[in-house]
């Protein structure tokens, strides 16, 4: 499922204990829109348990006019609620990142210099970590 208004996202983090993100992490830059997979979520969520420290999102959401402009693919998995940017600059934080991801199930990993790239795109393939 996806959610798609701020009660639907805070009603959902209530009732599976998310405490770490609020919604605007995850809303569309350019159009304000909010549309989150609950998995991902929840996967975040103990990602961020796991890990023990704050998980930047720089990247949520993304309406198809905001990723073609700043150069995102076509069919982007964040098009669809599907994926988070969180970032991430040391190389100690990028191993535990995606040490902790591919141990929850993260099987679509990108790694640039600063972020990690996260997303659970069952349209795509995988297993795969690329480079930025």
């Amino acid at each position: 499922m996806i959610l798609e208004t701020v009660k639907e996202f805070y009603d959902f983090a209530d009732k599976n204990n998310i405490k770490h993100f609020k919604h605007y992490e995850f809303d569309c830059p350019h159009c304000g829109k909010l549309f989150i997979s609950e998995k991902l979520l929840l996967l975040l969520n103990e990602l961020r348990e796991r890990i023990n420290k704050p998980l930047i999102i720089t990247s949520g959401f993304r309406c198809i006019e905001y990723n073609r402009r700043i150069g995102g693919v076509p069919n982007s998995a964040h098009t669809k609620g599907l994926a988070v940017d969180i970032a991430c600059e040391t190389s100690t934080d990028r191993f535990y990142i995606v040490s902790f991801a591919t141990q929850l199930g993260f099987r679509r990993i990108g790694i640039n210099k600063r972020f990690i790239h996260l997303d659970i795109d069952e349209s795509k393939p995988k297993p795969v970590i690329w480079l930025y």
